[in-house]
């Protein structure tokens, strides 16, 4: 186990490189795919690995089923080195891993039931025995009524729970879905979503997402890794990333879903509209803004809710509100420090 791991680490990456080599032999030129990653996947979690495309997310999670040899660093696996072992070391490893595609990857020339029975047969499953599962699992995502059909006769989400019905044949630990919805419109991806959180939380698999998607985040994961370059430039809980992005790339993804903050051609608007002093406030649950603003006005200020929103996450409160204070100067200063003393507070910009 990797130095700073702990007992409840599944997967842990400690200066993980990625390069590869590309041009001719004279002139070879060099990619870093993933650029000294540490990085730790806690068991029984869901964790999101998002990035826009050529983050290096992808490449990341070909490094932990050894589908790509990593160049540099160490990476574990329930305890177990993947980093330099060959492809006969590697196998039993990878049995614990169930990988879920973007576009489903399934044999178009077998039935449902053959494509979940495939990865059994390949393992060394007695015939009654591969019968038995392919019928547990097939109920388990809802299509025993499909077993007989074969891919081109499902809808995008249908295949993708044939996909996910396959990952989870042999029993494994783990599962990793690479864009896994990005193929399927909304009310499908919160389908396949739902049934991934089910995996989770009723068979206790740790699930790895690789998304573009903030939106699949929110919907589903326990923590987060936001990755640029490949580097990760932000991990934490879902909640903490959402409620306060620290990186540059996790507040375009933020604001992608959530536009709590006015730009700056909105701003003269406000003005306009609300004469008083404008500051941005941040909401979650555990600041008194409420208390705060009411002993505010007891003392002469009033205010307004100029722009914002609040949203829930993991039965959690977090959101920006952009409020119009109108008093006193002295009264409109005491009531900011007062907020200070709760929360963050930002004067909009002029």
């Amino acid at each position: 186990m990797s130095p700073s791991a702990t007992a409840d680490t599944l997967v842990s990456f400690r200066d993980v490189s990625k390069v590869f080599v590309t041009g001719s032999k004279r002139r070879p030129r060099t990619v870093t795919a993933v650029d000294s990653v540490d990085l730790d996947i806690r068991r029984g979690e869901i964790f999101a690995v998002i990035g826009y495309s050529g983050a290096g997310k992808s490449t990341l999670v070909r490094l932990i089923n050894g589908l790509e040899p990593i160049s540099s660093g160490t990476l574990e696996v329930a305890g177990n080195r993947v980093d330099g072992r060959s492809e006969s070391q590697l196998a039993p490893i990878r049995r614990k891993i169930g990988m879920i595609f973007q576009q489903f990857n399934l044999f178009t020339s077998r039935t449902v039931a053959g494509n979940i029975d495939y990865p059994l047969k390949r393992a060394g499953w007695k015939p009654e025995e591969r019968k038995a599962r392919v019928a547990e699992l097939l109920e388990f995502v809802g299509l025993t009524e499909r077993a007989g059909n074969y891919p081109e006769q499902l809808s995008g989400g249908q295949k993708q729970r044939v996909g996910i019905a396959r990952a989870l044949a042999s029993n494994p630990e783990l599962l990793l879905a690479d864009e896994s919805t990005s193929a399927l419109d909304p009310e499908t991806t919160q389908e396949v979503l739902g049934l991934l959180k089910r995996v989770n939380r009723e068979l206790g698999i740790t699930i790895v997402l690789i998304t573009h998607e903030m939106d699949v985040v929110r919907a589903t994961a326990d923590r987060v890794a936001v990755m640029d370059s490949g580097r990760v430039v932000e991990t934490g809980t879902t909640a903490e990333v959402f409620a306060h992005p620290r990186a540059q790339t996790t507040r375009k993804f933020v604001s992608s879903v959530m536009r709590t903050v006015p730009r700056a051609d909105e701003i003269e608007k406000l003005r306009r509209e609300h004469p008083g002093r404008l500051v941005l406030v941040d909401v979650t649950d555990q600041n008194r803004i409420g208390d705060v603003l009411s002993d505010a006005a007891r003392n002469g200020v009033s205010f307004n809710i100029a722009f914002g929103g609040i949203s829930i996450l993991q039965s959690q409160s977090f959101g920006t509100l952009t409020l119009s204070l109108t008093g006193s100067d002295e009264s409109v200063d005491r009531a900011v420090e007062s907020l200070r003393a709760v929360t963050t507070v930002r004067e909009v910009s002029e």
